[in-house]
Order: C-alpha cells, then structure tokens, then sequence
C-alpha cells in the first residue's frame, strides 16, 4: 500500500547540514505517523524524531535528546515527501538514517512502523 523511497545522505564535515527526503508513494488517509530512525555501526536502530499528519494539518511530535535543537522533521503535504533536515551535525550522527511511517500515532519503537525506507548512509567527518 505505501512505499518509502529515501535519499539525501552523504559526506558532511562537523558543523555541516544536509536535508534527508523520504517520498511517499502511496496513499496515506487519514491519521499517520511518520518517523526517522538511525543506525550506527554496532549498534541497534534508534529513534530520532517524527510527526503526526492528517487532512487537518501536521504536527512535529518530538525528537531524541540526542538530535533536539538541531534536527528537524517536517512534510510537504503536496509532495507526499518526509524530510529530515539535520544542523550542526556531529561525529556520533554517523549512521544509515532510515524512514519509517505507519497508521495512527506510533511513538519511539521501530516495531510499531509498518512501512520502511531502504535507508541512507550520513557519515560525519570530525
């Protein structure tokens, strides 16, 4: 029913930013969730931010502690595209940064997402 198709990633030195896109090929009634998550090597997939949509409007639920203030996730309801802008990137950003999206309001947990991106490798230089 949904596809995630995402890309964006790439080289950054420290302090650099790059946008992560996530396009959306099907159809997403009503109430959806939309999240990125991220991986390191040797470590397990973790959380990094998500937002809320329906036909009423968009709402940026929250973020880890580890990107707040310097992440941002938004959608272009047009596009049906998920974006990831990620500011003053670090080091300990490394990681395939995957999007996720399922419906209903999910919350932090990789196994409450139906629909996955095939990620995108982000690799932070210090």
């Amino acid at each position: 029913q949904v596809q995630l198709v995402e890309s964006g990633g790439g080289l950054v030195q420290a302090g650099g930013s790059l946008r992560l896109s996530c396009a959306v090929s099907g159809r997403t009634f009503g109430l959806y969730t939309g999240a990125w998550f991220r991986q390191a090597p040797g470590t397990e997939r973790e959380f990094a931010a998500r937002v809320r949509w329906s036909g009423a409007g968009t709402y940026a639920l929250d973020y880890a502690d580890s990107v707040k203030g310097r992440f941002t996730i938004s959608r272009d309801n047009a596009k049906n595209t998920l974006y990831l802008q990620l500011n003053n990137l670090k080091p300990d950003d490394t990681a395939v940064y995957y999007c996720a999206a399922s419906p209903g309001t999910k919350g932090r947990l990789e196994n409450e997402y139906t629909y996955w991106g095939q990620g995108t490798q982000i690799t932070v230089s210090s």
